[in-house]
């Protein structure tokens, strides 16, 4: 099936769902979505409910949430799906790679859908994206090329640039694929780049020592739940090491940080919404293909810019999705 067949298919169903739903329910649809990242009250959590009331879930009526929160902390994850299964939802939502192992781990009944995995293949969720089979479906993040194109970034905001620096999760099953990617990049642009593996938030401030120590010029984040979950301190410590640093997602130059260029998790939740009323009205996970981002958006926080005494080029504005001032 093609891409935009599927979209299609997806956006069909989604409006014919809402009659079936009202004439067939006799008790409320219940949806677990596990964040391990988010929380209930962001952006992309408010476009999520917004696409389910769409398609005729209304909370308090025909639909019960059950809202989970691990705030970053991986060692949470697999109680708090346990929780979920314990409290018979129809279906589980996860923001997040590891949560979505975690709970391909603990059932193979109850469907699941991925809202932000980077690489469902890689990371043994699905065996192929147009026939994941199982009880499992959803969004894969996962562009490879973006990489090396926000390196890129980093080179043309500051032309000097020769020394960055890489803030990863070595517990991301993920990451190190990134890492090789930016690795694979950083030749062409003249970038030598260190190494910042971090686990958990209490490790944050020592290893922006050492990226003091290895005259970093700039930060690559490669994103991840524990980091945005604690995306206050990471920007704080960036900011005072007065470091140019790229992010993948718009909620970092939300929250301050420099600039963004990545799917637009908007987008992604508003679909994941559409997989749910899919699987509520009666799909089979193992019949809806994994679909890849189709949106992406640049964002850069000319107020962030201009505290760290930085040009961005006239080319990048006339680029970005959206400039924060």
């Amino acid at each position: 099936m093609r891409r935009r067949q599927f979209i299609r298919l997806l956006g069909g169903a989604a409006a014919s769902w809402p009659l079936a739903a009202r004439g067939q329910q006799t008790s409320p649809k219940r949806v677990g979505f596990l964040l391990v990242g988010l929380s209930p009250e962001s952006t992309a959590v408010q476009v999520f409910r917004r696409e389910l009331r769409k398609a005729g879930y209304i909370e308090g009526r025909n639909l019960v949430l059950e809202w989970r929160s691990a705030n970053g902390d991986y060692d949470r994850v697999p109680a708090l799906v346990a929780d979920l299964i314990q409290s018979n939802v129809d279906v589980m939502v996860h923001d997040s790679t590891i949560g979505s192992q975690v709970a391909k781990r603990a059932t193979s009944t109850i469907p699941i859908v991925m809202a932000l995995v980077l690489d469902p293949i890689g990371s043994g969720l699905v065996e192929n994206l147009k026939h994941p089979g199982g009880n499992i479906t959803g969004l894969s993040m996962m562009a490879m090329e973006l990489y090396p194109k926000r390196l890129q970034l980093l080179k043309e905001i500051n032309p000097q640039l020769t020394r960055a620096a890489v803030w990863w999760n070595p517990d991301h099953p993920f990451h190190p694929k990134a890492v090789e990617q930016i690795k694979a990049a950083a030749p062409a642009l003249s970038i030598e780049l260190s190494f910042a593996a971090v686990r958990k938030p209490e490790q944050f401030a020592p290893a922006f020592s050492e990226l003091t120590r290895a005259n970093a010029q700039a930060l690559y984040v490669v994103d991840d739940p524990i980091f945005f979950a604690h995306r206050g301190i990471l920007l704080n410590l960036a900011s005072a090491a007065r470091l140019s640093a790229v992010y993948e997602t718009r909620r970092y130059p939300d929250a301050g940080g420099l600039l963004s260029y990545g799917a637009d998790l908007n987008d992604l939740f508003r679909r994941a919404a559409i997989y749910v009323t899919l699987i509520l009205g009666g799909a089979k996970p193992a019949d809806l293909p994994v679909e890849q981002p189709t949106k992406f958006e640049l964002v850069i926080n000319l107020g962030t810019a201009k505290a760290l005494g930085l040009t961005i080029p006239d080319r990048l504005l006339a680029l970005a999705d959206e400039v924060i001032e």
